[in-house]
């Protein structure tokens, strides 16, 4: 019942957008959201000005580290090449381990790469973002009848594969994305990792699991993008190959 509700609601936030012409009104017919602008507006105006941006320029990018417990929020002019980071957010409870998810029920925070699917403006966690998984990689090497699914970015303290930052902080992270996808920015960028993959986080987490092909093949994957991203703070390509791996440029 909770994923035909959340289905509708999607449904009808499009059907808002189209008729009313901004995704930002459509979003503002629900009471939390309009709360969140009152409460939070200055704050997320202030974070867009230090990045260079504004509401009509701006394009964002997740990333969640599991071992740090922490989402970042990168930021850009439209145009731009390269991120600045905006904010860190803390996860403040995880549920599972290193790894990515692969059956309903089993506990894990999704690893690898995302976009934001869902918004959810009155979701029984405040508010939520909801990640597509399971992404194209998943439907591959996961559960072919149960991979789970309904993962979000979202309100409150509670999880299970979840990613929960508390009301306040969902407050502002929703208004950024609703603030990029008024924008134009139809596809905001999550990326989730393990932990961040530096050589000793990644040399470490490799030999605390030998044999298990899953995990190494897509910790490989995910460390070219960390790098990457270190090295350029632009997103790199990535193309999701017939075998679930990524070729990633």
């Amino acid at each position: 019942m909770r994923g035909f509700l959340i289905i509708i609601t999607s449904v009808l936030a499009l059907s808002d957008c189209m008729a009313q012409g901004g995704f930002r009104d459509s979003q503002l017919r629900y009471p939390r959201v309009r709360q969140a602008y009152e409460e939070k507006w200055d704050l997320v105006k202030g974070l867009m000005d230090r990045a260079q941006t504004d509401r009509e320029t701006l394009e964002i990018y997740l990333v969640a580290y599991k071992q740090e417990e922490i989402v970042e929020v990168w930021a850009r002019k439209h145009g731009e090449q390269q991120f600045r980071l905006l904010k860190s957010y803390d996860i403040c409870a995880l549920s599972g381990g290193p790894g990515p998810k692969r059956r309903q029920g089993d506990g894990q925070i999704p690893e690898g790469f995302y976009h934001i699917s869902i918004f959810n403006p009155s979701s029984q966690f405040h508010l939520s973002l909801g990640i597509n998984y399971p992404n194209a990689s998943d439907r591959v090497l996961s559960d072919k009848d149960h991979p789970g699914g309904d993962i979000f970015i979202h309100g409150s303290c509670v999880t299970i594969g979840c990613i929960p930052i508390t009301d306040p902080k969902i407050k502002e992270l929703y208004l950024l994305c609703v603030e990029a996808r008024n924008n134009g920015q139809m596809k905001i960028p999550v990326t989730i990792y393990p932990a961040r993959l530096g050589d000793l986080n990644h040399g470490t987490l490799t030999r605390a699991y030998p044999g298990d092909p899953d995990r190494l093949n897509l910790w490989g994957d995910l460390k070219i993008a960390f790098d990457l991203f270190r090295k350029t703070r632009d997103l790199p390509a990535v193309t999701f190959l017939p075998d679930g791996r990524h070729r990633i440029r």
